[in-house]
């Protein structure tokens, strides 16, 4: 099988688990466990299975002094500030609701690039920002409650930190995937972003209700920490060095139809149709926004 095939695969295989994350979070937090603290436990549990598999691999553990910062960079917007308030944002709001305001990860990525690496500004760009700006208005403004949604309107404002997050972390991450191994960058990625979760975490960790925890409530956090972070971040690592951030990238469309699809059996949640009008105008400005031109062959 071709490395390609391998890493889309792969990459597929991480919007599943990371669908399914919207979930097995919400089984366990913040009702036996906080987010801080469920967020400490399963970058932890990842980090140890990241730093066993590299003694199995014996493969080189050192970097370049000057990627020092960029590594730290990336355990703050990967592991610290993402997943921090994309745990929290996911205790507060309801699983569609976040699955959907993901998507505004590749708008950001897009104004990031315009803003500060200057790309030109294209009709196409800024009406597929108005879309998803619309969009996400849009599905904020939809009145969310019940259990799975004490406090939406935060909620949601967490999951966009959270997306910010996320596309600085794809940008940063790029040139180091260039220069080492997947598994070398995102261990020193998990390591540098478990020592800065680990003030805001201790206290929810060793406060957890861990004697309430059932048999479904353990599957779930594992689900979380080995499915949903270990083989996630390391599968989404392999296909951004294999097919580039873009591509990758483009892959997270895919998790709002999985992370739909679980919450429905799991929790019950109800997908609307003014859910699903937010959902397209989201998905049309993501589309306009990434969509390039064909070039005209030479001699044409």
């Amino acid at each position: 099988m071709k490395a390609s095939t391998k890493a889309h695969i792969a990459v597929l295989g991480t919007n599943v688990f990371f669908a399914a994350n919207y979930s097995l979070v919400k089984l366990i937090s913040p009702s036996l466990i906080g987010p801080f603290g469920l967020n400490l436990v399963r970058v932890g549990i990842s980090l140890v299975l990241f730093w066993t598999a590299w003694l199995f691999s014996r493969k080189n553990a050192g970097f370049q002094k000057k990627d020092i910062g960029r590594f730290v960079l990336c355990g703050i917007s990967g592991v610290a500030v993402n997943q921090m308030f994309f745990i929290r944002g996911l205790t507060m709001t309801s699983t569609i609701h976040a699955s959907l305001l993901i998507l505004v990860t590749p708008l950001l990525v897009t104004l990031f690039a315009l803003w500060v690496l200057k790309e030109q500004f294209t009709v196409p760009k800024v009406a597929g920002l108005a879309l998803g700006i619309c969009g996400s208005a849009l599905l904020i403004l939809q009145k969310e409650s019940g259990q799975h949604a004490p406090d939406y309107l935060l909620g949601d404002a967490f999951i966009l930190i959270n997306s910010i997050s996320y596309a600085i972390y794809f940008i940063l991450v790029k040139p180091l995937m260039e220069t080492y191994s997947t598994l070398h960058v995102i261990r020193w990625v998990f390591s540098f972003g478990f020592l800065l979760i680990l003030p805001f975490g201790l206290g929810e960790t060793t406060g957890a209700q861990w004697e309430a925890f059932e048999t479904r409530h353990i599957l779930a956090l594992l689900g979380v920490s080995v499915t949903g972070t270990f083989l996630a971040y390391f599968f989404n690592a392999y296909g951004i060095q294999h097919l580039g951030a873009g591509i990758t990238g483009t892959y997270i469309y895919t998790q709002p139809v999985f992370a739909v699809i679980i919450a429905t059996f799991i929790l019950g949640e109800s997908f609307t149709l003014p859910k699903l009008a937010a959902a397209l105008l989201i998905f049309a400005g993501v589309y306009l926004v990434s969509h390039k031109k064909k070039r005209p062959a030479d001699g044409q």
